[in-house]
């Protein structure tokens, strides 16, 4: 093979690499928190200020606000409530672990879960973002009406 062909092939193996390489680093989850979103939660006349992350699936939610929803208890661990519609997984990892206070999407059922508790990691699990306190104002019995808003 001559020099020069090999220098050809070299850099378009060094421009094709660079291109992955930077597909890759848009969707990768450590970038997630570059354009976050303030949201509010209003339960009970109590606003719970949280924050969405910038992913694909926290920004389809986001679209749908304002939402007023259901919440009821699941598992004593959490707080569901069905969508009007499914959201984006995509560049979402396979799953994840909820700490107290995160805003997630369970992907297989296409509902929102909130937790008041920590849960191990779940695959279908994304995270969407977290409510700034906490699990404050979610340890109630029963089903509650909530409203949650962007704040601007």
């Amino acid at each position: 093979m001559t020099t020069r062909l090999m220098t050809i092939k070299r850099t378009l193996l060094a421009l094709a690499l660079g291109i992955v390489t930077s597909c890759a680093q848009s969707e990768n989850p450590t970038n997630i928190q570059e354009h976050a979103m303030n949201i509010v939660m209003e339960i009970d006349g109590i606003e719970l200020p949280g924050t969405l992350n910038d992913s694909a699936a926290a920004r389809d939610f986001a679209a749908m606000l304002p939402l007023t929803l259901t919440l009821e208890d699941y598992a004593s661990t959490e707080k569901i409530s069905d969508l009007p519609g499914k959201l984006s997984t995509v560049g979402s990892p396979s799953g994840t672990a909820a700490k107290a206070g995160d805003i997630t999407y369970y992907a297989p059922w296409g509902n929102l879960a909130i937790f008041y508790k920590p849960f191990h990691h779940a695959s279908g699990l994304i995270k969407l973002g977290s409510f700034d306190k906490g699990a404050q104002g979610l340890m109630f019995n029963g089903k509650k009406n909530v409203v949650i808003r962007v704040v601007e």
